[in-house]
């Protein structure tokens, strides 16, 4: 787990100078003047506040080794970070030695879940999924984004994109477990793993009563379009399975990393099985989508059948006194009847009877 350690230069203290304040700077409802959410030293375990993120580094580079597992470690910084620019981003990489390569797919996101490695630093994606409601009529959407981890022996940085997947409270969990903190970085990728992973599980419950309220709907006895809902919630799981399902090879080779501590471990295998069951379970609401929508589409087409039969059925009857008015509005000089006095009575009863039997005989039939 030895690391080059790349001093903090005057070249890369701009970003990182003292803000008069350590704590965490508010996301929403402040305007933000640096992508950086949160920063801290942390030593065996607890947090150290540092009035900079230059300071953080100096006190975990400078000493204070500690034990972890087989190996001694001076703790640990763990900046957090919210859709950095290339500048901001840029001097961090040159603090911690980020590769240029990592630091490219940090910056401009939209990638794969994957776990690579650049030397000793271990760079992690993740996809975050949200669930949210718009208008018209409390449409739901899946929202994705995306968390970036740069993991050394002594550093992390995490690099989110999104509205959602908030790390704040991750942090705070960790921070009230000073003996998971004292695992170190693993710790701390263990936790963002598990925090993404239950998001999964929370959208893929919210999607799972979405189509339960579909299918309700299109075996209800009222006639409803459900179509566009349908189309909606696959491209829902479309995007969940973007998600969820590359994210078991990289979950599987952190386990198998050196540096993560056995007891991490065990905690890794654990998500990778919680991951397991949300995949099988956002696999079957692609293959329950298909015959809803199939068994939609039948109704829908049963339904136009129907409507169909009975504006012919109507049509047929209306054709009958259309027709026989027709011919007796050609003003012919020997039509039958016409000097009849009870002629147009008869005409009359005529178009009734011919009527009333065209709609007995399409009643019967199912028709009308």
């Amino acid at each position: 787990m030895a690391m080059t350690r790349v001093r903090p230069g005057r070249a890369t203290m701009s970003l990182f100078k003292t803000r008069g304040r350590p704590h965490p700077v508010p996301v929403q409802g402040s305007r933000r003047d640096t992508a950086v959410i949160d920063w801290a030293a942390y030593i065996d375990g607890h947090r150290v506040c540092t009035d900079s993120v230059a300071d953080a580094v100096r006190l975990v580079r400078d000493g204070h080794l500690t034990t972890i597992g087989d190996e001694e470690s001076a703790g640990f910084v763990w900046v957090g970070l919210h859709e950095p620019s290339a500048a901001e981003l840029t001097e961090l990489a040159e603090v911690f030695g980020l590769h240029p390569l990592a630091v490219e797919d940090a910056i401009h996101a939209h990638q794969r879940p994957k776990l690579e490695r650049y030397d000793d630093v271990q760079f992690f994606v993740l996809k975050t999924v949200g669930y949210v409601q718009r208008e018209p009529a409390g449409a739901e959407v899946v929202e994705t984004g995306e968390i970036m981890v740069f993991c050394g022996s002594d550093f992390v940085v995490t690099v989110r994109h999104g509205a959602h997947g908030e790390l704040g409270p991750v942090r705070r969990q960790l921070e009230e477990h000073p003996s998971r903190l004292a695992f170190g970085p693993a710790a701390v990728l263990h936790a963002i793993a598990d925090r993404v992973v239950d998001g999964y599980v929370n959208v893929a419950d919210a999607v799972q009563e979405d189509i339960d309220e579909v299918e309700e709907a299109v075996f209800a006895p009222e006639r409803t379009d459900e179509a566009r809902r349908i189309y909606r919630l696959k491209r829902e799981v479309i995007q969940l399975k973007r998600a969820v399902g590359p994210l078991a090879g990289p979950l599987r080779q952190l386990a198998g990393r050196r540096f993560v501590p056995d007891d991490i471990k065990e905690y890794l295998r654990d998500v990778e099985d919680h991951l397991t069951r949300v995949r099988e379970q956002v696999e079957s609401y692609d293959e329950l989508l298909n015959p809803i929508l199939q068994a939609h589409m039948t109704q829908v087409t049963v339904a136009d059948n129907r409507d169909m039969r009975k504006i012919s059925a109507w049509g047929a009857i209306f054709m009958v006194p259309t027709a026989i008015a027709g011919i007796y509005g050609m003003n012919f000089d020997f039509m039958p009847e016409t000097k009849w006095e009870f002629g147009y009575p008869m005409i009359l009863g005529v178009i009734a009877i011919a009527c009333l039997s065209l709609y007995r005989g399409f009643r019967r039939n199912g028709w009308l």
